[in-house]
């Protein structure tokens, strides 16, 4: 249920994205179970920034630069010799895809294909898992979760680059990384991820933060629409877990994987901005326009293969969830510590017991 910290300790792994909200915390943890963590990434994109509140810098040998650029992504790689990749590095955001779709298609999918193509030079590495998006399916606004075996697809320009990036993840695998000896590559694809240390733009839950810290009304597009919110730690381990796989295993986990939670932790936004508004207190409130291009209405992942083969499955729920959320937040307006915070708030989950559907 939890990374096994007897097969990170010492392990050279290179996170890509790692200064981003998921890369932040999955780099923490990661030096946190004794691994030699090296990242890639542009600067973050963000102000305030997780992995400068948390001093990642400190913990992580960091190169600075852009996925886009293969000449970069091989030095890295092959100067850092890791035993373990996990690519996060990405343009994570729909509506910034259609202000600039070929930044977005350039990002996530040639990003990952250069990824890939250094991967192939290495000796000794044991694993890569390349992360895309629950949002890689081709949505049908089906009231039912897909599973990994779906069509991949994409309305707009982030969707289909996620779709994109899976299929070039399934051909350079094929191609490149099925003979004994060679790194096992598998995929991941997580809901609405959330937590403590996002800021991003135009996100449900760094919009509601930022308006009710700045004592605002928070501004709400699409109430009706339902996505399985999850938190950070979920897919995190997650993505830890399906590593350690690929690297012990025989390759029969060199696939796609969901990572999503429960159907009960499956709501609709309105639901979302009102707990929130609940909890912060202080007079929290928010209304409601309605603008912006097409997103999709109805989007869940079916995890019953993760649960099944991994061993993994959501523990933390979704009302918990919020509350770590608001109390990372508190802790930042008080000028506490945040790596500490993080960190106690992994050891929190770390000892969960398995959450019941």
């Amino acid at each position: 249920m939890n990374p096994d910290p007897s097969f990170w300790n010492g392990k050279k792994v290179l996170v890509t994205g790692h200064t981003g909200f998921k890369g932040s915390w999955l780099s923490l943890w990661l030096h946190r179970l004794g691994a030699e963590v090296t990242g890639l990434a542009l600067e973050p994109h963000t102000k305030p920034a997780m992995s400068r509140l948390v001093a990642l810098h400190d913990l992580v040998d960091s190169h600075i630069g852009d996925v886009r650029n293969p000449e970069l992504v091989a030095r890295v790689i092959t100067e850092t010799q890791p035993d373990v990749i996990l690519h996060l590095a990405a343009q994570v955001l729909v509506r910034a895809s259609y202000d600039d779709p070929l930044y977005t298609i350039h990002t996530n999918v040639m990003g990952t294909a250069n990824l890939l193509s250094a991967a192939r030079a290495v000796d000794g590495l044991q694993s890569v898992v390349i992360v895309t998006s629950d949002k890689c399916y081709e949505n049908n606004e089906w009231h039912w979760a897909y599973r990994e075996n779906e069509p991949m697809g994409g309305h707009d320009p982030y969707s289909a680059s996620k779709g994109c990036a899976e299929l070039i993840t399934a051909s350079m695998r094929r191609s490149y990384f099925s003979e004994p000896g060679t790194p096992h590559v598998g995929s991941a694809r997580a809901g609405n991820v959330i937590g403590g240390g996002d800021w991003s733009t135009d996100r449900l839950i760094p919009d509601i933060i930022k308006a009710f810290a700045a004592g605002d009304e928070a501004v709400i597009r699409m109430p009706e629409a339902i996505r399985p919110w999850q938190h950070v730690v979920e897919p995190v381990a997650g993505y830890m877990i399906l590593a350690e796989r690929l690297a012990t295993g025989d390759g029969a986990e060199a696939e796609g994987w969901n990572f999503a939670p429960f159907d009960s932790d499956v709501k609709p936004v309105s639901w979302m901005v009102e707990q929130m508004a609940k909890r912060w207190g202080d007079g929290a409130s928010f209304r409601i326009e309605r603008d912006g291009p097409h997103e999709a209405r109805y989007l869940t992942l079916d995890c019953a293969k993760a649960r099944a083969e991994l061993a993994w499955e959501p523990r933390l729920g979704l009302h918990r969830a919020l509350e770590w959320i608001i109390d990372w937040h508190r802790a930042h307006l008080d000028g506490e510590d945040l790596r500490q915070v993080t960190l106690e708030q992994i050891a929190e989950y770390e000892a969960l017991e398995p959450k019941s559907v």
